[in-house]
C-alpha cells in the first residue's frame, strides 16, 4: 500500500496545480496546467475522438461515489446539465455530488470519466480524493487525451494535467 501511495503522490504532484497553492521554490519542475479552451462535457461527448487532446471543466459529481476506489479514477460532471442537490431549494441531501434529483440522461450526457496514470501508462492505484483540493464537488479544469474506446456514450479522459478551482470562501 505504501508503495502505490508512494507512486500517486509524485504523480499527483506533477499533475495537480491550484490558483491559491504556493509553489514550492526549489520545484524543479512546474506542475502541468490545464491548456486550451475548457470545452463543456455535454458538447465535448458528441464531438471529440479518441486520441485528441481535451481540455473540459466540470464538477466532482454524478454518483454517489465519483471517486473510484482503488483507482486515480473520478467522475467530472457538467454543472450546465446537472445539479447537485445541496444547490436545490429545500433539498437536504446527504450527498449531493450524486446529482439523485438528475435523470439517468442527463447524468449520462453531463459526465466524463477521468483517469490518472503513471509514467508506465497505466491508471495509478490509489484514489486522488483530498490531494491538492480533489473533493467531491470541487470545480478542476482538466487536460489530456480521450481514450481510446471512448464515444459519445462514454467519455474517458487519460488526463496529465489538472487544476482544481478554488472559490472565494
Amino acid at each position: 500500500m505504501m508503495k502505490m501511495k508512494n507512486r500517486l503522490i509524485p504523480a499527483a504532484v506533477c499533475l495537480l496545480v491550484s490558483c491559491q497553492e504556493k509553489q514550492a521554490p526549489a520545484a524543479e519542475h512546474a506542475p502541468a496546467a490545464p491548456s486550451g479552451e475548457a470545452k463543456a462535457i455535454r458538447a465535448a461527448r458528441a464531438t471529440v475522438r479518441p486520441g485528441e487532446e481535451i481540455t473540459l471543466a466540470g464538477r466532482i459529481m454524478g454518483n454517489a461515489k465519483p471517486f473510484v476506489e482503488g483507482r486515480a479514477v473520478f467522475i467530472l460532471g457538467d454543472p450546465d446539465v446537472l445539479t447537485p442537490c445541496n444547490e436545490r431549494p429545500g433539498d437536504n441531501c446527504e450527498t449531493p455530488w450524486d446529482v439523485c434529483c438528475d435523470t439517468a440522461e442527463d447524468k449520462k450526457a453531463g459526465t466524463a470519466t477521468i483517469q490518472i496514470a503513471g509514467a508506465d501508462g497505466k491508471i495509478l492505484r490509489e484514489s486522488p480524493e483530498g490531494v491538492g483540493g480533489l473533493e467531491k464537488l470541487a470545480g478542476v479544469t482538466v487536460t489530456g487525451k480521450v481514450a481510446e474506446g471512448s464515444s459519445a456514450d462514454l467519455l474517458v479522459v487519460n488526463t496529465r494535467a489538472i487544476r482544481v478551482e478554488r472559490g472565494a470562501d
